[in-house]
């Protein structure tokens, strides 16, 4: 059987700015053939059982030559392997896609293209500057400023200067002078706006706003590295009035988030909306018990209890799914009254119809406790095997029957491919969702250097577990993650 090729256009790097067709795509590989600009939050759309090849090219250094690379498709579809070449920015502007093609078509592979946003656009918009605007100029050229060592720019610069319009040169940056002396050469004037862009669309982006003559200096005085992006034009003088990205309140900042995987994408987002550079590491994950009697048995004798509680969101999903396993549902419950540690357990509990008869005013352990001193028991408890001792030690200092069973396990563990080490060597915010994140995030990193942390915790336990760690701590308001990304803000 016959594969087929996908050309995916991964678009400048912020992750926001993948199409739903490309991310579609992604999600339906199982091989995927990817550059080396492309965001990690985008290569971690990969599924897991797809193969991952590395062709990542830079400035100078080709490890896997373009025709190596046009083979490696073709043998991938001839495999019968739905394939996807996942490109930095539009795979037709300057990305060699139609190179990709042309072996694809002689063979009689089935191919299709998923446009991507091109830095030539995204980059400028990023940097506060519109590539046309009616007052300065109708018209935009994007122009590769590549050229080979030693080889002259292969640029009618006469011809461009007589657009009057925009110039956004891409892969230019090593060229930035000899472009620049050609445009004065070709007659533009010198004090024509310019800018360079500088790992546009990421929240590491810088840019230098500039004179067409002054450009390359201070270029070179900032320090700009590739990727970068050069716009030359009257559109340049609206940076400063029109720049939002830099105005974003957590621009820039280093923020690692430590919840599991599957509950760390909104708050993720979240951050990266406002600004941030995040990186995601999921230190702990939650396991159920495949084999828990326990829960078995009291699920066979529910009508003797007179509360369910559940600490975490993970619990609800984990009793149901065993509740459904004995052949009953949610009618089991009747006469049961159920408690939720916060908001977001409650919601999952109405995921299966049901309600929270009590949730605390503040979202944690010690406060479900104190809210629960006085209630009728038996209850029965349902939560991971390290749980905190508040509830089990209010149930027996006020003589309420209780029975704690630990129906999941919490497992720390360290992610792959995650830059932490490089990120702890500078300031950098951590968030803290639960003790358990605390103590993850420490044992994954033994013997680190802790000292440029600040963590950002969802509530005082969660805070007073970081403290034994010497981790210095910001606490949200409110255990929500509203509250908490007010807090990240602050800090």
């Amino acid at each position: 059987m016959m594969g087929n090729v996908i050309l995916v256009g991964a678009g400048p790097g912020d992750p926001g700015l993948l199409t739903e067709k490309g991310r579609q795509a992604l999600e339906q590989a199982q091989v995927v053939v990817y550059d080396r600009l492309v965001s990690p939050e985008i290569l971690a759309l990969i599924p897991p059982p797809a193969e991952r090849i590395n062709v990542g090219k830079e400035a100078g250094h080709h490890p896997v030559p373009q025709e190596r690379i046009n083979e490696i498709l073709l043998e991938k579809a001839r495999e019968g392997k739905r394939v996807v070449r996942l490109k930095g920015g539009d795979p037709f502007l300057f990305g060699r896609g139609g190179e990709e093609l042309e072996l694809l078509c002689q063979n009689k592979i089935p191919f299709q293209v998923v446009p991507g946003v091109t830095s030539a656009l995204a980059a400028p918009a990023y940097a506060g500057i519109p590539v046309t605007h009616r007052d300065f100029c109708s018209s935009v050229h994007i122009v590769t400023g590549h050229a080979k060592a030693g080889a002259p720019l292969r640029i009618d610069f006469e011809a461009l200067c007589r657009t009057g319009g925009t110039l956004v040169f891409l892969m230019g940056l090593g060229t930035l002078p000899r472009i620049c002396h050609g445009l004065l050469e070709a007659g533009m004037d010198p004090e024509t706006p310019a800018a360079v862009v500088e790992q546009g669309t990421l929240p590491r982006q810088r840019k230098v706003i500039s004179t067409l003559t002054e450009l390359p200096s201070e270029a070179t005085a900032a320090r700009i590295q590739s990727p970068a992006v050069i716009v030359v034009g009257k559109v340049c003088s609206l940076s400063d009035k029109f720049d939002w990205f830099d105005a974003l309140p957590l621009k820039g900042k280093d923020i690692i988030v430590t919840r599991p995987a599957d509950r760390s994408g909104t708050l993720c987002q979240s951050l990266r909306a406002l600004g941030a550079s995040v990186t995601a590491y999921p230190c702990i994950r939650t396991v159920p018990r495949e084999d828990c009697p326990q829960l078995e048995e009291a699920i066979a004798g529910l009508d003797r209890f007179r509360w369910l509680v559940f600490t975490s969101p993970a619990g609800p999903e984990i009793f149901f799914r065993r509740l459904r396993k004995s052949g009953r549902d949610a009618r089991a419950l009747a006469g049961l009254k159920l408690a939720a540690i916060g908001p977001k357990t409650a919601a999952q509990l109405e995921r299966f119809g049901l309600q929270a008869d009590l949730v605390p005013e503040v979202f944690d352990s010690a406060h479900l406790a104190r809210a629960m001193d006085k209630v009728d028991g038996p209850v029965l408890l349902c939560r991971a095997s390290r749980g905190s001792d508040a509830l089990p030690e209010i149930f027996t200092k006020n003589g309420i029957p209780f029975q704690d069973i630990p129906c999941y396990d919490t497992v720390y563990e360290a992610p792959e491919d995650a830059p932490v080490g490089e990120l702890l060597k500078r300031k950098v915010l951590v968030t803290f969702t639960s003790a358990s994140t605390v103590r993850g995030f420490v044992e994954s990193l033994p013997g680190a250097d802790l000292s440029n942390v600040l963590g950002c915790c969802i509530g005082p336990q969660t805070a007073e577990e970081a403290k034994k760690f010497g981790i210095a701590v910001t606490v949200a308001r409110e255990a929500t993650m509203e509250s908490l990304l007010e807090c990240i803000k602050g800090a």
